[in-house]
């Protein structure tokens, strides 16, 4: 089986080394495609208007001046378009991907161009702990004092566990699958858990104000604590529940129920 490793945390992160880890496991025709730096937040952005560089940092490794989009087009239509990958694994990102961080998140969005391909794909993040707090937090990266100090621990423990019956599976078209590991120690974590993807009320977002040293304002984005549903059927609430959630996505957005409805408001 030949797997695709890529990220958005850029080709020098711990979570790849930690991912390619886990593929070893499975295969050991293992191709790694990644952006040359961090593209946290990209989405399923695609580079237009200035062009890629494409540099070979070794046997079946490579990084791109670009997107994660990119860096899986690059893979698939450029590197590997003589022989595709079978697989292709995304992460594992420094920070959970819950809720809607799938619309944000380049590593997710990887994942998603690998579906978009008809390829087998899957995100993996970490959610990380608040410096010393014991609450999770699902939007931002560790507060520690370098990345390779970032607890990985629960993502290596459990891949295994996760993936296994995942791959070699089928996968309905255009579907990808989101796996989240909670930030708790490996022996705390409580199990598996499908859930559907969760919701967070907007009004979490805080934009806090300050001044640069010339007197201009500049802006950074905050995320206020998360607040659960009742019934805990969401990722958001798996993870926090101290499980690893995972959620089968696809990438047909339409809204079902709104078809008939809309459309009657254009009949003469």
């Amino acid at each position: 089986m030949r797997i695709l490793l890529t990220n958005d945390d850029g080709v020098n992160a711990t979570g790849l080394k930690v991912l390619e880890k886990i593929a070893r496991k499975f295969s050991d025709d293992i191709w790694v495609v990644a952006p040359t730096e961090e593209q946290s937040g990209a989405g399923h952005s695609l580079t237009l208007t200035v062009p890629l560089r494409l540099r070979k940092l070794g046997d079946q490794r490579f990084c791109v001046t670009g997107t994660p989009t990119d860096s899986v087009m690059m893979a698939i239509s450029w590197i590997m378009k003589e022989s595709p990958p079978d697989l292709i694994l995304s992460g594992v990102n420094r920070g959970a991907n819950l809720g809607e961080d799938v619309t944000y998140s380049g590593t997710v969005s990887a994942a998603m161009e690998g579906a978009l391909a008809g390829i087998p794909s899957i995100a993996l993040s970490q959610s990380f702990a608040r410096e010393g707090q014991g609450d999770t937090v699902d939007d931002a990266p560790a507060r520690l004092p370098g990345e390779g100090a970032a607890p990985f621990a629960a993502a290596e423990a459990w891949a295994d566990e996760v993936l296994r019956p995942l791959i070699g599976e089928p996968m309905p078209p255009h579907s990808l699958v989101n796996v989240n590991f909670p930030a708790i120690r490996p022996q705390e974590i409580r199990g598996i858990r499908v859930v559907r993807q969760g919701i967070r009320d907007y009004g979490r977002l805080r934009i806090v104000e300050r001044k640069d040293p010339r007197g201009y304002a500049y802006f950074w984005f905050g995320l206020r604590p998360v607040m659960h549903t009742p019934g805990h059927t969401t990722d958001l609430e798996a993870i926090a529940d101290g499980y690893v959630s995972v959620t089968p996505l696809h990438l047909d957005l339409t809204h079902e129920r709104s078809l008939g409805e809309l459309a009657a408001r254009y009949q003469p």
